[in-house]
């Protein structure tokens, strides 16, 4: 017994030994290199070592891989690079990552809100009492957040219609606020000073798609034909499952309204900061109201791309949890004074 033991150590022993001449002296100064700068923290250079170790002759590829995922698990990915600009019309353009997005001038005007005469019989009760309400400047994005923006801010898509230039979507408001926060961070150094990004409010939603100073008497955002301006369940859903025009489509493929803007009716729903409230109309401030102080739900605004022609319409109020996240809701970023 106690020979055959003594057989069975020499033999793991050898087994042992002959499996560590295996590894060529070049891998074995890479991967001790590796080790050595990982322990001292730099994990770029350690990674960078390991990876070299498995294109030597005889390499442990096995044991060099898993300390290529100890290096990833420690190391910060860089930032994403930023720029900012301005052009001819006070418009604001960003690049993160290189994926490049306007933020267009709203000057501050005075509107009417809620069911006026060209939404006609469409009107919802929570659309009343028509009220006026005046705005200070801010800008708003040219389209709704794309997936690429998403990606390039978020290092990921949670989209259900992947497309770089589709709207990012299965989102919810509580994400938004992550990537708002996040995208504050990534261009502090290059925001209009005093500003910053968040999502808008209901009030500076409307405003906006009914062409700020502009104001356009259009039922839909640029157009009484929803047809040129929105992608919604006639062109979309109606098509069906199998069809490619079926679902989300590709920002700026419909006609602008008054200001520059896209896709503010139709395509997705668009999340904005307000707590929703149905009767809030008849309380609502008449100076940037900001919605109710409490609720269980948020607004969302605009229409999308599954909706018949009158959720589409420019004083339409919809809500949801702010946790929800259907393949149909979406946003739009908004610059505002703090």
């Amino acid at each position: 017994m106690k020979q055959r033991t003594f057989i069975t150590t020499i033999l793991l022993l050898t087994a042992l030994t002959a499996a560590a001449q295996n590894y060529s002296p070049c891998y074995k100064e890479k991967y001790e290199a590796g080790v050595s700068l990982y322990n001292k923290g730099d994990y770029n250079g350690a990674k960078a070592k390991f990876v070299a170790s498995k294109s030597c002759p005889m390499p442990n590829t096995a044991q060099a891989d898993e300390w290529i995922k100890k290096c990833n698990a420690k190391i910060t990915p860089a930032p994403p690079k930023v720029s900012a600009s301005t052009d001819a019309a006070g418009n604001q353009i960003f690049a993160v990552g290189g994926v490049t997005f306007k933020m267009v001038k709203v000057e501050g005007g005075t509107f009417e809100m809620g069911c006026t005469s060209e939404q006609g019989g469409d009107c919802n009760k929570n659309e009343t009492p028509k009220h006026t309400v005046t705005l200070s400047e801010y800008y708003i994005g040219e389209t709704e957040v794309t997936q690429a923006l998403w990606k390039a801010v978020m290092g990921s898509n949670p989209s259900h219609f992947k497309g770089n230039n589709r709207p990012v979507e299965s989102i919810s408001w509580d994400d938004c606020q992550a990537f708002v926060n996040k995208l504050n961070n990534l261009l502090r150094n290059s925001l209009p000073s005093g500003y910053k990004f968040a999502l808008p409010t209901e009030a500076q939603w409307e405003y906006a798609a009914r062409g700020g100073k502009h104001q356009s008497p259009d039922k839909y955002s640029g157009s009484n034909s929803i047809d040129e301006v929105a992608w919604y369940f006639v062109n979309s859903f109606d098509k069906g499952p199998g069809s490619p025009d079926y679902g989300t489509h590709v920002v700026k493929t419909k006609m602008a309204n008054a200001l520059g803007l896209y896709d503010m009716s139709g395509n997705v729903q668009e999340w904005c900061a307000d707590w929703y409230l149905s009767d809030y109309y008849g309380a609502s401030p008449s100076t940037n109201p900001q919605g109710s102080s409490t609720g269980q739900y948020r607004v969302l605004r605009g229409g999308r791309w599954d909706s018949y022609a009158k959720i589409c319409r420019v004083s339409y109020r919809h809500n949801n949890t702010p946790d929800s996240r259907p393949y149909f809701n979406g946003f739009r970023l908004a610059l505002v004074h703090q």
